[in-house]
């Protein structure tokens, strides 16, 4: 009686102990899950890095998620880089994972447009491509103190352009509030920093900027404003590598196509976004790729 009472009490543990196992895996296969999303792209193909299994692609807005840019996608799987090559224009699917995004099952539906580059004859001035390096300029913070640009390397760097003296409210006050929002999102993210640059190196010097945007980095140690005062060819530099433009400065009828870019930690270019209408959110999930 008491060897089948034991059996029996053992047989109740081994029940016990396999519930207890069923709901520490279902625990840890619940507190492990990742929110997946899947989204269709349209793009072309920039460039292709079998080495680190990445393609550089100029995308279209993927709604809802990230708004035009120019970005390197991680490919697991090989086999698909066989299937497309530079200049294909492309569909395919983006899973965002917070984890490991990367693309897939691509389909060349035809030939994209994209920018020619010869490194050889490359200017100074030129727009770089992704992955390539921006020359190291100087500029001034608004404490009147020099800053090069490569001070901050080791950290990645997100640079918008602006002048205090732009009429439209939709421009510069819009990318200065935006850049604002991402810096609080990011604050927590030791190695990035947002960067204002103002072109305008006529009126903008460091005690303007410091007067009307002062407030702004009170507290915010990764949001800075950079003064172009005196460093005409330094900022002329900046901006032309990262594709934009501006120009009537002299004149006091400033004209300018704008752009923010992303900076790696070795100076080099990750991603852009232009104009001023990019969505806070869309460039959070962008930046948030190379963060990762």
């Amino acid at each position: 009686m008491l060897k089948k009472r034991r059996i029996f009490s053992a047989f109740f543990i081994s029940k016990d102990s396999i519930r207890i196992s069923f709901l520490c895996l279902l625990t840890f296969f619940v507190s492990c899950g990742e929110k997946e999303e899947i989204y269709d792209v349209k793009g072309t193909i920039r460039s292709i890095d079998i080495e680190s299994k990445k393609v550089i692609i100029a995308h279209d807005t993927i709604p809802g998620l990230m708004m035009p840019m120019v970005m390197p996608f991680p490919v697991l799987d090989l086999r698909e880089l066989d299937q497309i090559k530079i200049g294909d224009s492309v569909h395919f699917k983006f899973i965002w994972t917070d984890t490991l995004p990367h693309a897939y099952r691509f389909t060349v539906v035809g030939k994209g447009h994209i920018p020619e580059y010869d490194d050889f004859f490359r200017e100074e001035y030129d727009e770089l491509k992704v992955g390539k390096i921006f020359d190291d300029i100087t500029l001034i913070d608004i404490d009147s103190s020099e800053v090069k640009l490569s001070q901050s390397d080791g950290r990645y760097r997100f640079i918008s352009y602006i002048f205090s003296r732009c009429p439209m409210p939709n421009m510069c006050p819009a990318v200065i509030m935006k850049t604002n929002i991402l810096a609080d999102t990011f604050s927590k993210f030791k190695l990035i920093d947002f960067i204002l640059v103002s072109f305008d190196y006529k009126y903008d010097k460091p005690s303007i900027l410091k007067r009307n945007y002062a407030t702004l980095t009170k507290g915010r140690d990764n949001l800075k404003l950079w003064s172009s005062s005196g460093k005409i060819d330094d900022i002329y530099k900046l901006v032309k590598q990262s594709g934009g433009d501006f120009w009537g400065v002299e004149e006091n009828k400033i004209g300018h196509t704008l752009r923010s870019v992303l900076v790696g930690p070795n100076r080099e270019l990750l991603a852009t976004w232009d104009g001023e209408n990019w969505k806070v959110k869309e460039v959070e999930n962008g930046i948030r790729m190379f963060l990762k």
